[in-house]
């Protein structure tokens, strides 16, 4: 706040708002200077720390070496877990204090030019990525909607999946898509409630006995979706195809999965092995298997969102060249720095059919609208998620169509933070469809995994293309639905 209301303001005095990208640059240049002061303050306590005299006090002496047989037994075992040595975790980037500032004004600069144009401020967003270009079509974002929480966090033994995530067919609005997962949430619901205690008087008796029988139960997670207990990588998919049945949908047809591995929570780095569920543990190679064959025993499940640590950049390759023209592989946690993204030219990322950004810290619209146009470069694609600290702004929502991302993650239908995102894209997809300005096109669509992973590697072989994975033929039944 003291940025804001001091220097920032003083920057941005007399700007009109409507130039957008000199406010960025002089936000960027401002904020490039606090960074190159705070590496000369911590420069500066170095300095002092080593001028001070270390106190006199006697060295203890080292302790001894462990015994010969021992030693050579222990160097034995390390040997063999280090024939494949793993890369080790990648230091986290240090965040500015008070670097939420940039972003921020960024953004409240680009509602008050909306505003003063009369225009929505997905309007302006898209000018801004093309340049002031006028856009005579707008594309609503397939939604990537939370329906379950099994990770390393729920208190069952499965620790793969931290989201199951349902994308809606994509002939259908984005309001019809959210009726329809509605029902399949109320019927999760159900399905891990506990039956009502049969005797007031034996209540607490009763659940207790009753808790400790039940094979699923639920809480309400932060991601707006239930925290489910499971035990093994099946459990989530067949509750969900049961429901879906029961429903008269069908996974592959109606909807699809995506599953968030989030896999840099999983990993035992005393054994060098990815914990997939308690007491199972996989190898980065072993991790490339149990992937390609769940996509073959499932299908439905179109997206793999962070598969492994970014450091594990082999098996980012083994897995794409498996499964790019069946699957969507999507990096998430390599992606969260966007300047470093920017600085780097995504040259740090592994290997990956689409990436996730987000709104954070020191990002600025102009970086949002660079970086975008950079992963279209790529012959990639963007997810635009919602930011750690959530809140009822639901202003992102207006970023991801103006930036025309292809996906939208916003989590779960419950929570009032998430649901009244989940209301603007309604409003906005309700304006675009009454102005006729909803890009319908068939190549956004309807997307075929074989014509872009080509695309996307260019000159690279990559297994033979499969049929679409969206036949045409599905829309008509999948909207009467």
């Amino acid at each position: 706040m003291q940025w804001v209301n001091g220097a920032i303001t003083m920057e941005l005095q007399g700007l009109e708002p409507s130039n957008q990208a000199e406010v960025d640059h002089l936000l960027r240049a401002f904020f490039a200077s606090k960074v190159q002061e705070d590496q000369e303050t911590k420069a500066l306590e170095i300095l002092v720390d080593d001028s001070v005299p270390a106190p006199l006090f006697p060295v203890p002496p080292p302790p001894p070496p462990p015994p010969a047989k021992k030693k050579g037994q222990k160097q034995g075992r390390k040997d063999t877990i280090l024939e494949k040595p793993i890369p080790p975790e990648e230091p986290a980037e240090p965040v500015l204090h008070g670097s939420m500032a940039i972003g921020a004004v960024s953004l409240a600069v680009a509602k008050t030019s909306a505003i003063l144009s009369s225009t929505p401020l997905y309007v302006t967003i898209a000018a801004l990525k093309h340049n002031q270009e006028p856009l005579e079509k707008l594309t609503v974002p397939w939604l990537m909607v939370s329906l379950v929480s099994c990770g390393k966090s729920s208190p069952g033994k499965l620790n793969l999946m931290k989201e199951v995530i349902c994308i809606p067919h994509p002939g259908l609005s984005a309001k019809q898509g959210v009726a329809m997962l509605l029902e399949i949430q109320k019927q999760v619901n159900k399905t891990v409630e506990p039956p009502p205690p049969a005797k007031p008087e034996t209540k607490k008796g009763h659940n207790g006995g009753k808790r400790g029988q039940q094979q699923i139960t639920g809480k309400m997670s932060h991601l707006g979706c239930l925290t489910i207990n499971f035990d093994t990588i099946e459990q989530p998919i067949l509750l969900i195809q049961g429901i879906c049945a029961n429903l008269g949908l069908e996974l592959g047809t109606n909807l699809y999965l995506a599953i968030n591995c989030e896999a840099h929570e999983l990993m035992d780095y005393s054994k060098g092995k990815y914990e997939v569920a308690m007491g199972t543990l996989k190898s980065a190679a072993e991790m490339v298997d149990l992937y390609v064959d769940l996509i073959n025993k499932y299908p439905s499940i179109v997206a793999l969102i962070d598969p492994f640590r970014k450091e594990d950049a082999e098996q980012w390759d083994s897995l794409y060249s498996a499964l790019a023209s069946r699957c969507y592989i999507i990096a998430g946690e390599a992606c969260k720095s966007i300047s470093r993204l920017l600085e780097d030219g995504i040259n740090h990322i592994p290997r990956a059919s689409g990436l996730i950004i987000r709104h954070t810290n020191q990002t600025t619209m102009s970086d949002l609208a660079e970086i975008t146009n950079l992963i279209d470069s790529r012959r990639q694609f963007a997810v635009f998620g919602s930011a750690e600290g959530e809140s009822s702004d639901d202003s992102l929502v207006d970023l991801a169509v103006g930036l025309g991302v292809r996906f939208i993650k916003l989590g779960g239908l419950c929570r009032g933070e998430r649901v009244t995102k989940y209301n603007r894209l309604f409003s906005i997809e309700e304006e675009l469809v009454q102005s006729g300005s909803q890009d319908f096109n068939e190549e956004h669509t309807f997307f075929y995994f074989n014509e872009e992973a080509e695309k996307a590697a260019e000159a690279e072989e990559l297994p033979e293309p499969l049929e679409p994975i969206f036949p045409t033929e599905v829309v008509e039944e999948s909207a009467n639905t």
